[in-house]
């Protein structure tokens, strides 16, 4: 694959980025530590209020959520469901194509995100793209040499976790709005599920983004031991294990289409070099 150069990513006009750093008004030190990092960053950010509590056109089910996580969520993890949404429907109505997400608690390739940000994302059909994950989930390539030499865009398959830094478009953020109204999940886990809402769950590699090193504002209360209500386990189990396999199809059927959009390609290449050499 060819290196993209991000002058050739972008429509007729210049893409509109902003970027928000997700952060609780109160998190004086994590301000402090980020702005310090970010001195000399060659495009602009903004800090972005975290929600506290439920976001109003959010309802949450704790039902759900013991069946689906095994566990009601805690008081942090519905403040930054609301948080992320908040900033999804900002955007809606913002007068930018497209955001950066980070949280507070990243350390950002500056550079790198100010070559993203002059990139039309949804010109190239990418309306989600993850600059850090958690977890080392399943990945398969999707574009070589993105943006810079060195950097890919891969698939996840699975869980990946992890909201601290990507980009979306109008686009993308509409589609979680639709789907993440009813909060039974940590917003990450929601966002990880493609095999449900259809969003790509593409990521750069290397990240450009990192994680520091310090204690989540979640808090550690989401690992404490909860004993499911016994008119519950069933439903759980069913419901865990109808979650694996609808993951597992989606898993087999992106495999078939990746494939599928290769041997296309390269039936397409070859048809170009064959037309080349006739006299």
């Amino acid at each position: 694959m060819e290196w993209v150069d991000p002058k050739s990513m972008t429509s007729g006009r210049p893409v509109r980025t902003r970027i928000v750093v997700i952060s609780m008004a109160d998190a004086a030190e994590r301000r402090s530590r980020f702005e310090a990092r970010a001195r000399t960053a060659p495009v602009a950010w903004s800090f972005y209020a975290a929600h506290t509590s439920l976001h109003p056109s959010l309802r949450y089910d704790e039902v759900g959520a013991i069946v689906a996580k095994g566990r009601p969520l805690r008081a942090g993890e519905i403040g930054c469901y609301s948080s992320h949404y908040a900033a999804w429907t900002d955007l809606q109505g913002s007068d930018a194509d497209q955001y950066v997400v980070l949280e507070d608690d990243v350390i950002v390739d500056w550079t790198f995100v100010g070559k993203l940000a002059q990139v039309d994302l949804a010109a190239m059909g990418i309306n989600y793209l993850r600059l850090y994950y958690k977890f080392p989930a399943r990945a398969a390539l999707v574009k070589e040499n993105f943006i810079d030499r060195a950097r890919s865009i891969v698939e996840l398959a699975g869980n990946a976790y992890g909201t601290q830094g990507y980009a979306i478009t109008k686009a993308g953020a509409k589609l979680f709005l639709d789907h993440c109204r009813i909060v039974c999940r940590p917003i990450d886990d929601e966002m990880d599920r493609t095999w449900v809402h259809g969003q790509p769950n593409l990521a750069v590699f290397p990240f450009p983004v990192l994680e520091e090193s310090a204690g989540s504002t979640i808090g550690n209360t989401r690992f404490e031991t909860f004993v499911v209500p016994k008119h519950l386990k069933l439903k759980r189990l069913v419901a865990h294990r109808v979650e694996r396999w609808r993951r597992d199809a989606s898993a087999v059927l992106r495999r078939f289409q990746r494939f599928r959009a290769r041997r296309a390609a390269r039936t397409r290449s070859q048809g170009n070099t064959d037309s080349s050499r006739k006299p």
